[in-house]
């Protein structure tokens, strides 16, 4: 089966206190490859911090100086696959794209928060290796398509092992649900505005398309005082501190 893609991805000055992460659940059709456009004025301009092309042969695993491969279920969002190590589930395909593949399978008797879990997948962080205060980050992508699916892209506080979510803060670059095949979010999350409360926007597609059917770029530009979000450059949310009240 072929499975979603996340082609050559961009990333500049990024975080504060924020690790990048990235999670799909998804069985998608491939499409042929597609590298990154030229980037925008803005971010070509910045200094370069983190640059991952996802160069290396087909099969091989992601560099494990850059990415971390979290394993185990997910018992915060009551998912039902677990989370593998190595290759199986997120592998090169030696043409500039980090595929990630979700199957319908348990080799290892693998148990998740409701008992047996159903399916494998993976889920990449940076965590300990990489994060940073602002700027502008973006990951182009061709996402998951059908009913039950949740891929995303977001950024965490590297201090959430000491003060715990929400009080780290999180910055989703984009969610998708798969009942929105034409739909992205970008929500920030922190105390007294996360989960359902997260403060956040939309942005769809015209025309009917799906984001599935195409590779799309989900970008922020996180300066002190705003956050800015985008798709294939088209800005559709700007935040503040006083949204939060902050």
């Amino acid at each position: 089966m072929d499975s979603p893609r996340l082609s050559r991805r961009l990333l500049r000055s990024a975080l504060s206190a924020l690790t990048l992460a990235l999670v799909t659940t998804a069985l998608v059709g491939g499409g042929a490859h597609e590298r990154s456009p030229a980037l925008s004025d803005t971010a070509a301009s910045a200094a370069m911090t983190f640059d991952e092309e996802f160069d290396g042969s087909a099969g091989s695993a992601v560099n494990g100086s850059r990415w971390q491969i979290e394993t185990g279920d997910n018992v915060d969002n009551h998912e039902r696959q677990y989370y593998t190590a190595g290759n199986r589930n997120a592998a090169l395909d030696g043409q500039g794209h980090l595929v990630i593949t979700a199957r319908k399978e348990n080799p290892n008797n693998y148990q998740c928060w409701y008992g047996t879990c159903q399916y494998t997948s993976a889920r990449l962080n940076t965590s300990g290796k990489f994060t940073q205060a602002y700027g502008h980050v973006e990951a182009r992508m061709k996402i998951p398509r059908g009913q039950g699916m949740w891929p995303a892209f977001w950024m965490l506080g590297d201090d959430i092992g000491q003060v715990g979510w929400p009080n780290s803060g999180e910055i989703d670059i984009m969610e998708n649900v798969g009942f929105e095949p034409g739909t992205v979010h970008g929500t920030l999350h922190g105390p007294g505005y996360s989960g359902s409360a997260g403060i956040g926007a939309g942005y769809t597609l015209p025309g009917g398309q799906a984001f599935a059917d195409a590779f799309h770029t989900f970008a922020i530009d996180w300066a002190p005082d705003s956050i800015t979000w985008s798709v294939d450059g088209n800005v559709y949310q700007h935040r503040t501190p006083a949204d939060t009240n902050g």
